[in-house]
């Protein structure tokens, strides 16, 4: 089977446009996605920042599933401890019924947000919330598959909206743990290698340890990757600009909107000429021309073993943006770029 391409997608927010235009723009790459052949397209949740619009990623799934017909529309990902499983369960059956076969529920554990923020999203604030990650995934799985125990006092609120639909569900991460949970219990698994680019042992130990499961007979693994791709190498490194220079600032407790690349290049040149030469980044970027980006990105799959490659691209210029995802799916034998 040919490596499968996909996209995430954080709604990023211009310098000088407005979260509205993020979402819209979100739409339109989505559409621009299923022409160039990509496999699915998921969207992200954060919260409580100037530079990504997807605080509800519930909401996008049904409006980017409406925009398109045949890509899968899902999360990358829903921050599980946010919500009631139950309510969670219930959504996601009722997307799955409107839009058959088509729905991915990606699942996370992180806040996707600063601790000042998470606290915020709690219905409850006379405490921090419990760390119960495995008790809330384990409770949305017996909705959406009905497996409470006979007499189990939530056996009957699993007959979901959505009826015999359902959304496939995957468990997300970026560290040992969600990869032993995914081998445990039996899921596909998704592994956020642009936030964390070590991940390539999880990955083998999760394939080694994984349970067949009702969810999955076999093991399977997405990699997500960040990359930018342009005609040529240099264009390339200068759009990348823009992100290098929002998570120097992220990295100082500053959050701004996705700069402009110009400004991004001064407030970089600068940087270097104050501190000098940076170390090596710990996040992983694939950057470059088509050769240089599909030569990068197989050997990050490779690595994983991973059955998908998922792209995730920030840029400052919507168009750049889009144009990186049809070069990077005309380079891997997709739909010819426009």
């Amino acid at each position: 089977m040919s490596l499968r391409v996909s996209v995430l997608d954080q709604s990023p927010i211009a310098d000088g446009s407005t979260g509205g235009e993020a979402l819209q723009r979100t739409i339109d790459l989505a559409r621009r996605a299923e022409a160039l052949g990509y496999h699915r397209y998921w969207v992200a949740e954060h919260h409580g920042t100037p530079m990504l619009a997807g605080a509800a990623p519930e909401i996008l799934i049904g409006a980017i599933a409406a925009a398109t017909t045949r890509l899968r529309v899902g999360s990358g990902g829903v921050m599980l401890p946010h919500y009631s499983p139950l309510k969670v369960a219930e959504v996601f059956s009722l997307l799955s019924a409107l839009h058959p076969g088509r729905i991915d529920l990606g699942l996370g554990r992180a806040a996707g947000t600063d601790p000042l923020t998470t606290f915020a999203l709690q219905r409850d604030r006379r405490q921090a919330a419990p760390d119960d990650f495995p008790q809330q995934l384990a409770e949305l799985l017996a909705y959406l598959y009905d497996r409470f125990p006979a007499g189990h006092r939530f056996a009957r609120l699993a007959a979901l909206p959505g009826g015999a639909h359902r959304p496939e569900p995957w468990l997300l991460g970026s560290s040992p743990q969600s990869g032993l949970w995914a081998a445990e219990i039996g899921l596909p698994y998704a592994f956020a290698d642009f936030i964390n680019p070590e991940g390539a042992d999880y990955a083998r130990r999760y394939r080694d340890t994984f349970v067949p499961s009702g969810v999955r007979a076999a093991p399977e693994v997405i990699v997500c990757v960040s990359a930018i791709c342009a005609e040529t190498d240099d264009e390339a490194e200068r759009l990348a600009a823009s992100g290098r220079m929002a998570f120097a600032l992220l990295h100082q407790g500053e959050l701004i909107p996705v700069p402009p690349v110009e400004k991004a290049l001064r407030f970089l040149a600068a940087r270097e000429s104050c501190e000098g030469p940076r170390a090596p980044r710990r996040r992983r970027a694939v950057i470059g021309s088509p050769a240089t980006v599909r030569r990068g990105l197989e050997a990050v799959a490779a690595e994983y073993g991973a059955d998908e490659l998922m792209i995730v691209t920030i840029t400052y210029d919507h168009e750049a943006r889009c144009r990186s995802y049809a070069l990077i799916a005309e380079a891997f034998g997709r739909a010819p770029a426009r």
